[in-house]
């Protein structure tokens, strides 16, 4: 690896642990140089802007993550009919195998895309679904495939009711594995999460 290349990963790491700990708003980009021992100048030259830096960040986990997920949603539908379970279903694989890109990888991402949202990082939600606007209209599709009688007004609202519970339980992930831990003597972990999680959300998605 190129020490152009090492140091460009290393204001990724840097960039990717701030934003986790502090969100995006509040990370700025002396923050990050300052940690990662860089100047000014080699984030401009390697990102250009804090808003390129914020999307490789993302990416890092979404170009591993996405095409995961169009692949398990074309296995799928190579059936003639399915249940909304199993749409969900195939983001749980793509999900916990983000820990083998990374440490901690399926709690880093959950983390992140939380917090894309709950920062208002329109950019963001713009570049994911630009990007992997294939992928997405595929989820989509298959989701009307499992309940053909969802009108698109319905649909829309139960996306949008799916994808804020998951802003909001990828954004509190860490505060509710303390909570269970604490509260109910359980040991939690993203896993456990994402296990309670897709019941849910196919549940409330297929709800007649």
């Amino acid at each position: 690896m190129t020490s152009r290349n090492q140091t460009k990963d290393k204001i990724l790491d840097v960039a990717e642990a701030l934003f986790a700990e502090h969100g995006f708003n509040d990370t700025s980009l002396r923050t990050i140089t300052s940690k990662a021992g860089v100047n000014l100048a080699s984030v401009n030259y390697h990102f250009g802007d804090k808003k390129t830096l914020v999307r490789a960040v993302l990416n890092r986990y979404l170009e591993a993550f996405m095409p995961a997920v169009q692949d398990a949603l074309i296995t799928l539908n190579l059936n003639d009919s399915y249940q909304m379970e199993e749409v969900f279903e195939s983001l749980r694989s793509p999900l916990t195998s983000l820990d083998e890109l990374r440490p901690d990888g399926t709690s880093r991402f959950m983390l992140l895309i939380g917090r894309g949202y709950t920062d208002v990082q329109g950019h963001l939600r713009w570049f994911i679904t630009t990007r992997y606007q294939e992928t997405l209209s595929l989820f989509t599709r298959s989701v009307l495939k499992a309940n053909p009688d969802l009108t698109q007004e319905e649909l829309f609202w139960r996306l949008h009711f799916t994808l804020g519970t998951c802003v909001f339980t990828m954004a509190s992930s860490q505060a509710l594995i303390e909570i269970a831990e604490n509260d109910f003597e359980s040991k939690a972990s993203s896993k456990a999460i994402i296990d309670r999680l897709i019941p849910f959300l196919a549940a409330g998605v297929a709800a007649k």
